[in-house]
Formats: C-alpha cells, structure tokens, sequence
C-alpha cells in the first residue's frame, strides 16, 4: 500500500497544527538525539532541527515514499522503518511520534516500551487521531460494507479503533514513572475546495481500499463515498466544516 506525500501535504495546514501543539508541550532545553517516529514526508521533523539545531535529528517512516519525500529537509537524517518495531538507542532523549501510532496494533504497550528505553529527563509526545466513529469515516465503513462492496472490500476495512482513550495514555505514561499531559482537541477545519473531506481520506483511510479495488472499481467506489460525504459534509458559504478530534499525550521521564 502506497502512500503518496503529496496529496497527504494537501491539507498541509490543518495536518500540521496538531504537530506543533503536540511538540510545544515538549520541554526539553537541549536534547541529544530526537526521533520522529512516522515521520512522513518529513518536514514537520525539520521543525524540530530548528528547534533544537545542536541534536542528532532523526525521521522514521515505514514508507519508502515518504522519505524519498524528506530527503531535502535540512538538518535531519531519516531512514525506512517500522514504528511497531523500531526501538530507541541509548542517546535518544525524545521521542515524538505524530498521527502514526494509530496504523499499529497494540501500540499502548510499544509506547510503554519506548517510555521505559528513555533516560531520566527523556520525553515521549504522541497524537493519535480519535475521529473513528466520526461522520465522515463511519460513511467510508458503511459504504464499505454494502453489498456492492464487501466482497472486494472486506479484508481491506480494519473495523478496529486502535486509538485509546485518555485515560489509556494516561496510565502508559504513569506506569513508566513519567509526569503525564495528557488531553484531547477536537479541531474545526474549514476546508476549501471540491469535495474537500473526500480528498482528505484520499490521503489516508481511504488508500488501503481504493488499492484493494481495480481502477474500474475504485472509480466507482470514489464516486458514491463522494456522493455520501457531500450530503454529510454539505459546503457552506465560507468552505466545508471538518471536525477532527485528536488525543495528545506527552510524558516526561523523572
């Protein structure tokens, strides 16, 4: 399954401020060795070798599209990788991993592997998307569902919502001895554009099924989730309204 960075970075700016309230509530005056853990096309991990120009700066993305993206971020190396396997070295003392860990399966207990590797004064931030029962992706699962579909479709819908809950992150982060910030956000983008919120899923939840389909079939799959999510998400005057609710999680290691 391939992941194409640039229509990920379409909605660049809305996609981006979760990252910055996320790492803002990092506190760490001068890091050794920072990972971004899914990284993706890598330039949101260039913020943080500008933040903190005197660390070994790190991307990880199991894609390899995504880091062929990144490679003309400045001040940072990356490399292809998977979050449910990659592990922190001994120097790392932060670790942020943005709207990724929700791809992988038992991540609770990868974030407390990761938290128990960190040396006193460490710091790990996560954000997971919490918008799964949300308007928009319960459309994409029912669609999915349907007769028309479920055949074709049935091994490529994860019905699973891997994104905990507050108090989940919560407790990874206390178990593993750290001071816990932990909270959740829901954003209201207003979205410009044709048929915004389906472009939207075309960079994420929607790819998985879109390359389960023939070209033939993803064409008409695309055609009526577009024909669904213009009655879910009507456009207004001023653009269409896109809630998005995200869980942050921030721990510093003391």
């Amino acid at each position: 399954m391939r992941w194409d960075p640039a229509q990920y970075r379409r909605f660049a700016n809305e996609r981006n401020r979760a990252f910055v309230d996320l790492t803002a509530r990092i506190e760490a005056a001068a890091p050794r060795h920072v990972v971004d853990v899914g990284c993706g096309p890598g330039y949101l991990t260039g913020l943080l070798a500008k933040r903190w120009p005197d660390a070994t700066v790190e991307g990880v993305d199991s894609s390899p599209e995504m880091i062929a993206a990144a490679a003309d971020v400045a001040g940072a190396s990356f490399s292809v990788g998977d979050a449910a396997a990659w592990q922190p070295g001994a120097d790392v003392d932060v670790i942020v991993s943005n709207a990724a860990l929700q791809w992988v399966p038992r991540h609770h207990e990868v974030m407390g592997q990761w938290a128990a590797a960190l040396p006193r004064g460490g710091w790990l931030a996560v954000q997971v998307p919490g918008n799964f029962d949300s308007p928009g992706y319960t459309v994409l699962r029912t669609l999915a569902d349907s007769p028309r579909w479920a055949h074709e479709l049935h091994n490529a819908v994860d019905h699973t919502n891997w994104a905990g809950t507050v108090d989940s992150y919560a407790d990874v982060l206390l178990d593993a001895g750290m001071i816990a910030d932990v909270w959740e956000t829901t954003y209201r983008h207003v979205l410009a554009g044709e048929d915004p919120v389906l472009e939207w899923m075309r960079g994420t939840a929607l790819r998985p099924l879109l390359a389960a389909l023939s070209p033939g079939d993803a064409d008409e799959f695309t055609a009526e989730l577009k024909a669904e999510l213009r009655q879910t998400y009507p456009a207004g005057p001023h653009g269409t309204l896109f809630d998005f609710r995200r869980v942050f999680a921030v721990g510093h290691k003391v």
